[in-house]
Parts: structure tokens; C-alpha cells; sequence
């Protein structure tokens, strides 16, 4: 038994020591969604200080708990905050809570994020679904013994969103009338934004949105068998692209503003997943 799989297995047993909740779907709560708890008939919340050896956020506005629930009829458990690399954190730390969701027994991940809009056609407030990613500028959470437990050594990382999981979110967004474009998303370190020259380059290389986190999430959860979709809020133009300085309070700001479209947004995809097998 592997040390990695090991921590993970301690830390479901913590779980499992004050709840037997089994989701079908987890959901990684980003930025304008950290209140979507008040969307769930929640039957139980976890902290994460309450579990032995897991990592805590230290980002503001990212509240540190799982959510147990259903959203409709369909059974979820909700990240209310993640870690980031930049915090100082090592990948294992970062992907620890999506390997803890897929052996709770969640079989979909459903990750959102507020992001940099890469793609010139992208204002704020726009959403975008992902639908493939560029990993290459943190390091990879798999780097490391092979927890057999988990996956292949060399896991394929050609289809990471489920296409069938991203015809949902396009009939949800159908649905609701919300504009969702579709692009790549890039995951840089952080914690400090791209400059204009970085965003130029990232666009050459076929970036439409770039953030802080998500990416080696993705990783990890395609590596554990885990279907995977994701939507990004475009929070801001990157660098470049606006003749404002970026901060961290205008990303909230304006993920605040956009939390109910993004809210309803994830609520009717939700229950849809819930007639996918």
C-alpha cells in the first residue's frame, strides 16, 4: 500500500466515522459559488479540520467544509474551498480532496473556477465550458510512485471532459438562455497574474481562459476513472486586454455578480446528470 494511498484511505475513514453519504456527483465550488450550499438540501456538513491530515484553505472568500446533499433527487458532496499550489501546498495536498470525493463514491467531477478571459471575443461575465486544458506550467499531480489503487502509471488524457457530461451543460445553458462558450483552459502557479506578454504567449498556444487551479484536479480525477466536466466564469480580461491592474477583489467582485446565473447554471445541469450512466 502506497503512503499516498494510505493518507487518502485515513482521511475517508474520518469521513466515514461521522457520515455513510455515498454522491454520484462532486462538485468543486470556485469562486461565485461559494454559498451554492444554501442550493442543496444538505443532510450533513463535514469540516475540514475534522479530518485528520487534510489540507485547509488559506484563500479568503474559500470556506473550508464538505457539503453533503442533493441537489433535485441527485446526490452530491460539494468542496466549499480548495487549496492551491500557490499556497505553498505540495500537488498531493492539491488533489487529495478529489481523490477522498471519488472514493466517497462520486463517479462525476464537476469543477468551476472564475478565470482570466485569454480569448479576446470573452468579456466579464461570460462563462465557458471547458473543454480541454494546458497543464504544462505546474508540475503534475501524478509525478511520483504510482498509487496502483488509483489508476495507470500512464493514464490517456485525450478526452479529460466527458463529451456526453458537456452536451449537458450546453442543454442546461440552452435551457436558461445563458451564453456558454466553449474553450482550454490554461492553470498557471500563481499566486501572482500573467503580465500581457504571458497572456500573448498563452494564447498562441491555444489558451481561452487561465486560472490558478483546476487543471491537475482534472488530472487526477480522469487518473481514478472519474467523468469530468468544468465551467470557468470569466471574471476579468487577462492582462492586456484591459486598461485596469488586476486584483483579487475584483475577481470576487465580479464572481459575486454573476453568482446567481452561475448558480442556476450548475443547478440544472446537475439534475440532469442525475439520468447519466
Amino acid at each position: 500500500m502506497s503512503k499516498v494511498y494510505d493518507r487518502v484511505m485515513k482521511c475517508l475513514e474520518c469521513v466515514r466515522a461521522r457520515t455513510d453519504f455515498v454522491p454520484k456527483v462532486a462538485l468543486v465550488l470556485g469562486s461565485g459559488l461559494g454559498d451554492y450550499g444554501k442550493e442543496i438540501r444538505v443532510e450533513q456538513t463535514l469540516s475540514y479540520h475534522d479530518i485528520e491530515g487534510f489540507p485547509v484553505s488559506t484563500v479568503p472568500g474559500h470556506h473550508g467544509q464538505f457539503i453533503f446533499g442533493y441537489v433535485g433527487e441527485v446526490p452530491v458532496v460539494c468542496m466549499q474551498g480548495r487549496v492551491h499550489y500557490y499556497e505553498g501546498y505540495s500537488m498531493e495536498d492539491v488533489v487529495l480532496p478529489v481523490r477522498l470525493m471519488k472514493m466517497m463514491g462520486a463517479e462525476i467531477f464537476f469543477l468551476t473556477n472564475a478565470a482570466g478571459g485569454v480569448n479576446e471575443t470573452y468579456n466579464a461575465g461570460d462563462f465557458m465550458m471547458i473543454t480541454d486544458q494546458i497543464s504544462q506550467f505546474v508540475p503534475s499531480p501524478l509525478v511520483g510512485p504510482n498509487p496502483e489503487e488509483f489508476g495507470t502509471r500512464f493514464p490517456d488524457m485525450s478526452e479529460i471532459y466527458d463529451e456526453k457530461l458537456r452536451d449537458v451543460l450546453r442543454e442546461a445553458a440552452g435551457e436558461l438562455n445563458i451564453t456558454l462558450h466553449e474553450g482550454t483552459y490554461v492553470q498557471t502557479s500563481g499566486p501572482n497574474f500573467e503580465s500581457p506578454a504571458e497572456i500573448n504567449f498563452l494564447r498562441t498556444i491555444g489558451a481561452d481562459a487561465v486560472g490558478m487551479s483546476t487543471a491537475v484536479e482534472a488530472i487526477a480525477a480522469n487518473h481514478m476513472g472519474m467523468r469530468i466536466c468544468g465551467i470557468s466564469f470569466i471574471a476579468n480580461p487577462a492582462a492586456g486586454l484591459s486598461d485596469n491592474p488586476l486584483t483579487h477583489e475584483e475577481v470576487q467582485a465580479a464572481a459575486d455578480a454573476a453568482s446567481a446565473r452561475f448558480k442556476k447554471l450548475v443547478t440544472v445541469a446537475i439534475k440532469k446528470m442525475g439520468n447519466e450512466n
